[in-house]
């Protein structure tokens, strides 16, 4: 990332982000970056989520009120507004995250230690996942 904020996104990603994303505070201290699509599809749920319950609430401000366009521009970057960087402590070294419907954005630092910890609890992880079904 440079110094502007702005952060160039792999060529793989650039395709379904070409009619514009929506990057937004993630969980874990990242931030998530959806295609326009995927986020209308997000939003819509987050949307319905019921007023009456605080967690709804809390949760449809931490995605909602800070999520911002974002368009890709001629050299294949995106701009990250100073807020989302400070929110997820980005620095100079950033690693994205493909995931199936997002991208992840981390600082390097944050990742590696979210990697580490994950990768080392991966059986008791996988068996949480066995109890949902998966």
């Amino acid at each position: 990332m440079d110094v502007k904020g702005r952060m160039a996104v792999p060529a793989k990603f650039r395709n379904k982000l070409s009619g514009g994303a929506i990057i937004t505070r993630g969980l874990d201290k990242c931030l998530f970056l959806f295609s326009i699509e995927e986020w209308q599809k997000l939003a819509e749920k987050i949307v319905s989520l019921p007023l009456t319950q605080a967690n709804s609430r809390a949760f449809s401000r931490l995605m909602l009120a800070g999520a911002a366009d974002c368009n890709i521009d001629s050299q294949g970057r995106i701009l990250i507004p100073d807020y989302l960087r400070k929110y997820a402590g980005l620095e100079k070294e950033v690693v994205i995250a493909g995931l199936y419907n997002r991208a992840e954005i981390w600082d390097e630092k944050s990742w590696s230690g979210y990697k580490k910890d994950t990768e080392s609890r991966s059986e008791d992880i996988a068996e949480k996942m066995g109890e949902l079904g998966i």
